[in-house]
């Protein structure tokens, strides 16, 4: 399956408005949120509610892509996200509020670089693990 690269980028951009939101109000239920996106990313990224914000009210809005990329790292880099932010979101509603806010902030980190640079943290880690593999 082959993916619309901007349409990763814009899901990395709302979830850094999430993320900032999280960490701004400490909302752990806000946080459970974002994990539950990352969980049907992690299936299917095309299934990620922001995917799919992005293939109904942005992409028709704009040329079709020049090249399309691999689902297969995206789909790692959600798996990725929903572990960090599934312990972030156990922080935040366990009381231990200093491990909800380094996890968020690792998760805000990630989809930062992604949305403003194109440098998808977990997207890459996927392809050092599968060159580790081959070798």
């Amino acid at each position: 399956m082959k993916l619309d690269p901007r349409g990763p980028r814009f899901v990395a951009a709302v979830t850094t408005v999430v993320l900032v939101v999280v960490l701004v109000t400490g909302s752990g239920w806000l946080a459970l949120a974002q994990t539950a996106v990352f969980a049907a990313g992690s299936v299917d990224p095309r299934w990620n509610p922001y995917a799919l914000a992005y293939r109904w009210l942005v992409q028709p809005r704009l040329g079709p892509p020049a090249e399309r990329e691999d689902a297969a790292p995206v789909r790692f880099a959600q798996r990725v996200g929903f572990v960090f932010l599934a312990v972030a979101t156990a922080g935040y509603l366990s009381g231990l509020t200093a491990l909800g806010v380094t996890f968020a902030g690792f998760g805000l980190a990630a989809a930062f670089l992604n949305a403003v640079f194109g440098l998808c943290l977990g997207c890459e880690v996927y392809l050092l693990l599968a060159r580790a593999r081959k070798a």
